[in-house]
């Protein structure tokens, strides 16, 4: 089989990807090794459709651009050099929470903790999750019940024009406190500049076991006003 080599030679004429998103590139703090296994990472993986916006990344936030297996439209990884990036978040609304319970095909379970988001014809019904922080996690450690996924709309702070990304966690501990983080972004009164960081949580349990693992945490650095390079390192809200 003979294919062509004509962009080879002018790779600016490759046809770019079509998005079915506004969202240009995903932070992940997360992988699969070579088992399939999901493993933690020290410092962002963000994934795009977009060459060039993983070579900005890259520039950004250090690392190389390189392809990777999947059946999504993000065929484009970055594996950065940070653990922290500073973004801009327009307000409490860019923070979604729910909890979903994934099928086949879609979500069969989202809510609020309390009533049904989806379906549409459950909406604003008991969703019937047990009152208790501790048995939602181990209804959702089961299989049956839904689990958090906490979405985080932004930019990039060093280089607002680039598109919006988005970030997405299934972390119980990130459920606790993303009201919290809604807030404080609401008190600024509009975009603010966020640092957003994979941080190391070290201990031991009562049996002796060692655990590591790293949590996504944000900080309000202050209210945006086109100047990231200068900002306030006062906490906003916290």
């Amino acid at each position: 089989m003979s294919t062509l080599a004509i962009f080879d030679t002018d790779p600016d004429a490759r046809p770019k990807p079509k998005y079915t998103s506004d969202i240009v590139g995903k932070f992940r703090s997360g992988m699969l090794n070579s088992l399939n296994r999901p493993v933690s990472l020290p410092n962002w993986r963000v994934t795009t459709g977009d060459p060039d916006v993983a070579d900005a990344v890259a520039s950004a936030l250090g690392g190389e651009s390189e392809t990777w297996d999947t059946s999504g439209e993000d065929i484009y990884q970055v594996l950065t050099e940070s653990a922290s990036v500073d973004i801009i978040v327009e307000n409490g609304d860019a923070i979604d929470s729910r909890l979903i319970l994934w099928g086949r095909s879609g979500p069969i379970h989202e809510c609020n903790g309390a009533v049904f988001l989806g379906p549409e014809e459950d909406q604003g019904q008991p969703c019937g999750c047990p009152p208790l922080l501790a048995d939602r996690k181990a209804w959702a450690k089961t299989g049956r019940g839904p689990a958090p996924s906490i979405s985080l709309t932004f930019r990039l702070a060093s280089d607002v024009d680039l598109g919006k990304f988005k970030f997405t966690s299934s972390s119980w501990e990130l459920a606790k406190v993303a009201h919290e983080y809604a807030e404080a972004l609401d008190k600024v009164g509009g975009p603010a500049v966020v640092r957003l960081t994979l941080e190391l949580v070290e201990f031991t349990t009562a049996a002796g076991q060692d655990v590591k693992f790293r949590k996504p945490v944000l900080k309000v650095i202050k209210p945006y006003d086109g100047d990231t390079k200068n900002p306030d390192l006062s906490r906003v809200g916290f």
